[in-house]
């Protein structure tokens, strides 16, 4: 009898589980922003900013190292307080060059703020979009299959990218 209540028990919360469980939606994030040619140009624009921020810190380092290698070179020839000037000199042109790396690149830097001002504005009519189609339609989860690594399987029909799309548009 116990073996009988107990898989009745199971039975019962796997039919409720799999009735639940037709109640979600699958999108594709990366597909969504493709569509969108306004994000795609501000993802370029950003894309060149940091290229050319990046070209500024590389060639400054490149200055940087040819400086302490003609250091290196002279060493030996330089009087003491030489040395140290030229020491003092290569050491605040590093940090120079770290503090415009964090200028540029952290975490409350120009690119940050530039994400911000040209991405956010478009992530979050997309987001809104699909809360809003989600409720409208009676789903109570959505995962994005873009950057769900864990999901393995899914049926097309229950993947609303294109209606997002749709949307969008």
């Amino acid at each position: 009898m116990k073996k009988f209540v107990l898989f009745a028990a199971m039975a019962l919360f796997a039919a409720v589980g799999s009735a639940s469980a037709q109640n979600y939606m699958v999108v594709n994030t990366e597909t969504i922003f493709k569509s969108i040619s306004a994000y795609n140009k501000a993802v370029e624009e950003m894309d060149a900013a940091a290229k050319q921020y990046q070209q500024n810190i590389d060639d400054a380092y490149a200055e940087l190292e040819e400086m302490y290698e003609t250091y290196m070179a002279q060493k030996a020839s330089l009087s003491q307080s030489a040395r140290q000037q030229r020491e003092e000199t290569i050491l605040n042109n590093e940090k120079r060059i770290t503090d415009y790396q964090a200028e540029v690149f952290g975490e409350n830097g120009k690119m940050t703020k530039m994400q911000a001002e040209k991405l956010e504005p478009y992530q979050k009519k997309v987001m809104e979009t699909i809360s809003k189609y989600a409720a409208d339609h009676g789903y109570s989860l959505v995962l994005d299959i873009s950057t769900n690594p864990l999901v393995v399987y899914y049926n097309p029909a229950v993947d609303k990218t294109q209606d997002i799309i749709s949307l969008l548009k």
